[in-house]
This record gives structure tokens, sequence and C-alpha cells, in this order.
């Protein structure tokens, strides 16, 4: 009969197929009970793996029974705590961590790739929203296919507009969708932080970004005021691209914001008549770059016709076929993101309380 410390180190050493993170590195809390020849394992993941639980259980019982079990039952769970985030800034409420999607340059298909992760997440168990930092370009709107303007019950605060389940704000619900944004530098990132800090987010286990492409005022506000748990690139194969997500991967670097790994988006275009796949952008791009700077390579999307489509009429491919092969690939990479994050500290800081010290 094996003995509760060498079923943990067991179910520790095991690596989660999608994931490809461990269970001992992404913090899992694995809980023995042993009645007679019945051995009972409760396990909490620190990310939502929604889409493959079963497989994971199977997977752990088969492992416990050659190991010498004979008799096994597993729950397996999830709960997502907050992370450290940059020294110095406070959390923000109603949200436990926020992942930036940034690219350095534009046409990568960052905001396709970010409304498509939001919905990844959520579709794996997770109480998600989505931030669209673009002031000059909001895009998400027209993707979550809401245009109506928010709410709010107090005059100050305003309540985030919902689609698919999704919690999502940005200038675009504010303005008319063909309003030129004339502002400076200034003015923009005030925006910014009005529509995340006035922003009534309820109970988010993630919060996705999607920053608007370069490294000046908006990623910077977000670097320094912001308290970002962890950052993802989002590139395209080819050598121009790769050459600005290079820049907005060690701005992240230089802020002290985790890279949770790379996206390589467009990877493959799949032809919408006969399906055959070619590299028009070049190939292995991504891989280099995440080796180079000692991240992880997420995952690669394709460039396929139904995700240009989706996202223009207000379908995001997550949401409306989220069994696909190409929902898949999204919730692929989302589960690697959400458990390269759980890898990372606990936030220890909003766990004390704040001290004063009065004069009486």
């Amino acid at each position: 009969m094996l003995n509760p410390a060498q079923i943990k180190q067991i179910i520790n050493e095991y690596q989660d197929p999608l994931s490809l993170v461990s269970f001992g590195d992404s913090h899992a809390k694995v809980v023995v009970e042993t009645e007679g020849e019945t051995l009972t394992v409760a396990i909490t993941l620190g990310y939502p793996a929604q889409g493959h639980q079963a497989q994971l259980k199977a997977e752990l019982v088969e492992r416990l029974k050659q190991a010498g079990a004979e008799s096994v039952s597993i729950t397996l769970d999830w709960q997502v705590i907050k992370h450290k985030v940059q020294q110095g800034v406070k959390s923000l409420a109603g949200v436990k961590n926020i992942i930036a999607v940034a690219s350095g340059k534009g046409g990568v298909g960052k905001s396709t790739t970010s409304v498509n992760l939001a919905l990844a997440l959520q579709a794996e168990g997770a109480n998600v929203g989505i931030l669209d930092a673009d002031i000059y370009g909001p895009s998400q709107p027209r993707m979550l296919g809401k245009h109506q303007k928010p709410e709010s019950d107090d005059g100050k605060s305003i309540k985030p507009i919902e689609s698919y389940g999704l919690q999502s704000m940005s200038i675009g619900y504010l303005i008319d969708e063909e309003e030129p944004m004339i502002w400076r530098g200034p003015m923009v990132v005030q925006a910014l932080q009005q529509l995340l800090n006035d922003t009534n987010w309820d109970n988010l286990d993630y919060l996705v970004i999607d920053l608007p492409p370069g490294t000046g005022d908006i990623q910077l506000t977000l670097s320094q005021n912001v308290p970002v748990s962890g950052a993802v690139i989002v590139t395209t194969p080819q050598d121009i691209s790769l050459l600005d997500a290079r820049k907005a991967l060690k701005m992240f670097e230089k802020v002290n914001v985790p890279v949770l790994g790379v996206i390589e988006n467009m990877s493959t275009h799949v032809c919408s008549q006969c399906g055959h796949q070619e590299a028009i952008f070049g190939s292995g791009g991504g891989e280099k770059m995440a080796s180079q700077y000692g991240v992880d390579l997420l995952g690669g999307l394709p460039l396929d016709i139904r995700i240009r489509e989706n996202a223009d009429n207000g379908q995001p491919t997550v949401a409306v076929d989220p069994e696909g092969d190409i929902a898949k690939a999204y919730r692929s990479i989302a589960t690697r993101v959400a458990a390269r994050l759980a890898r990372q500290s606990k936030d220890y800081a909003s766990a004390f309380p704040n001290i004063v010290v009065k004069n009486d």
C-alpha cells in the first residue's frame, strides 16, 4: 500500500500533457485519504482545466494503480489565486490577476488573439474580463458584437459590458465607432486609468488587457501603475514582426513583469478550398525567439479565414465553435498561459491590512 507521501510525490511529478507543467511546479494542492484498500485523492489546481479534466483524472488513476494502489478515487478542481505583481503597485478591486497581451507591432492579430484567449480561459472554467487598452483604435466592441454604452448605478463607476459571459470595457463603448480620438498622450493615459479603475469588475480570476502596438505611454503606464501578473507576446513568424515583438518582450523584462510566453499567430495559411497548409510568413520564428530569450512558446495559430470572419461579425471563434479545431488551439494556449502564471509566487501583500499611524 502506498503511503500519503509517495502518493503526493507521484501526483506532483505528473506533467499536465496540455500545459506541459507539472502539478508540483504549478503549486497544486493535494489531499490524500485512505480507508482500507480505498485511496481517495483531492487535487486543487492553481489554473482552470475544464476541457481536459477527465483526461487528467484518468491518467492519474492509471499511474497510481501502476504504482501499487488498488482502488483509487480522484476529485480534481481548481482555485485561481492572486499572484505577485510589480513592487509598490496596488491590486485592482475585483481582479485577481491581470494578463497583458502585447505585440510591439500592429497587424499581427493581437486583438483577435486577446479576445479568443480571454474566451478560452473562460471556457476552461475561469471568470474572465477583457480591457481594450487601444484608445486610438478600439476593436473589442466590434469583435464582441456589443455597442451599447455602459451603465452606472452611482454616477462614479461603470458596469462592464457582458458578451458571451465575458466582462469587457473599451473606449469604443463610450464613443461613436467612426469617431477619431484626437488626443495627446496624457489624455490617453488618463482615459486608460479611468477605464481600468472606474469599472466595477466582478470577481475576475483573469483580466486580459489588449494593449495597443508599440512601447509608448500606454505600455509605460501599465508597467508602472497597473498590477500586471504576467505578459504574453503575440508575433507572426517573419523577421519584421519578430523585431518589434522582441522590443515588447524586453520592455516587460525591464519593468519586472514576467513574460509568460510567446504566441505565434498566422503560423500557417489554411486554404479554405482544399485545406492545404502553407507557411507563407515563414516558419520557426516564434520558437526561435522564445528560445533566444528563455521563455516558452505557448503555441501557434493558423491564418484561417474563419477567425477573421467570426471576429468581424462579432462572434469570436472560441465562443461560436468551442469544440472546433481552432478553438481547441486557443484553449490549449490559454491553459499554458494560466499554468505558467500558477507557477509564480502568491501575492502576499494583499493579505496584510494597511497600517495607519495616528497621533491622537
